[in-house]
């Protein structure tokens, strides 16, 4: 199980950049673990530091500019986390404090890695992207109502209910599975009476 993100509040770092891709978000170089940890670090690294393998920050980077250091939300661009199926890209922006980015599009596979980890995938139009930063102020995440507030701003947002269920109660595929038990063993009551011959049980 992962930790329920129901709601989320907090400041909006702007990186509206089309295409940004799973080895902008953590590249490979940084990727010395195969654990969900000690990612935080390579973050954006390309960006974030002045040089491949330093750690001297890049003052001109979004997420060292002190109004958006803590930064819980990440504005994004279009294609949001495309290229390689990296799962330490969505490790490195959970790790780092990241809860939910917003863009007008997410690559599949990134955003089910967004799910299944612990982060929540808003899709919004990109004016309505370009306009809460502009707004610059905190951002309000409400998953349940499905619903984008900053400022004067409100937005409704789409999103699958199982990825809503497993992202607000916290839970996995296999979690998420279990919860209709009851279901399944009604189904397989019903299924053995009908079809016994499926069935093979133990001598």
């Amino acid at each position: 199980m992962t930790e329920p993100v129901p709601f989320v509040s907090g400041v909006a770092a702007p990186l509206i950049r089309p295409n940004i891709d799973t080895d902008q978000i953590i590249p490979s170089r940084e990727m010395k673990s195969v654990g969900k940890t000690g990612l935080a670090d390579g973050l954006f690294a390309g960006w974030r530091y002045t040089a491949p393998g330093s750690r001297e920050p890049n003052p001109d980077f979004v997420l060292n500019q002190p109004g958006f250091a803590h930064a819980t939300i990440l504005l994004g661009g279009p294609n949001f986390g495309c290229g390689s199926s990296r799962e330490h890209a969505v490790w490195a922006l959970h790790e780092y404090g990241i809860r939910a980015v917003i863009a007008p599009g997410f690559a599949p596979i990134f955003r089910g890695n967004c799910v299944r980890n612990g982060i929540i995938p808003v899709v919004l139009p990109e004016e309505a992207v370009e306009a809460i930063a502009v707004e610059g102020a905190k951002v309000a995440i409400d998953l349940l109502a499905q619903t984008v507030a900053c400022g004067p701003l409100s937005c409704s947002f789409e999103i699958d209910p199982s990825a809503k269920a497993m992202l607000a109660e916290g839970l996995d595929a296999i979690d998420l599975t279990l919860k209709h038990c009851g279901e399944i063993g009604s189904f397989q009551t019903r299924d053995r009476a009908a079809r016994p011959w499926v069935y093979l049980e133990d001598s």
